[in-house]
């Protein structure tokens, strides 16, 4: 049997001054799986932006790690057979894998950040 966890603490969100009312929001808790058995865990989003998601993996003992990026509508990320497709009209970064492995046992996070969309602080740079 494997296990899968997203954090307890599923949805993040801030005081919309703060982040536009930005939010991510994972459904699943903990999932118990067979061997080979496929995956999908659902990661919607809200935001007044252009969002760049990320999948992160934190296997036991270690700290999280860089799973799967996209900050484009319909691109797709994917890494150890693992895959992600962004898609603006659902707001989702769905995880899914076709196989699971004992190895693939971790807690996952679905993070998202805003695109710049201006200059902060001295950003630009002429030349």
């Amino acid at each position: 049997m494997l296990l899968f966890r997203v954090p307890s603490v599923t949805q993040v969100s801030f005081p919309p001054g703060q982040t536009h009312g930005n939010s991510v929001n994972q459904t699943e808790g903990k999932v118990t799986l067979s061997e080979e058995a496929s995956l999908t865990m659902n990661c919607t989003y809200s935001t007044s932006g252009y969002p760049v998601l990320f999948w992160y993996v934190q296997y036991l003992g270690n700290g999280p790690q860089l799973l799967l990026k996209a900050s484009g509508d319909k691109e797709k990320g994917s890494n150890k057979g693992f895959e992600a497709t962004l898609d603006s009209s659902s707001k989702s970064f769905h995880l899914k894998k076709g196989s699971l492995h004992v190895s693939d046992s971790a807690v996952y996070y679905c993070v998202m950040s805003d695109t710049v969309t201006g200059t902060v602080g001295g950003a630009e740079r002429k030349l």
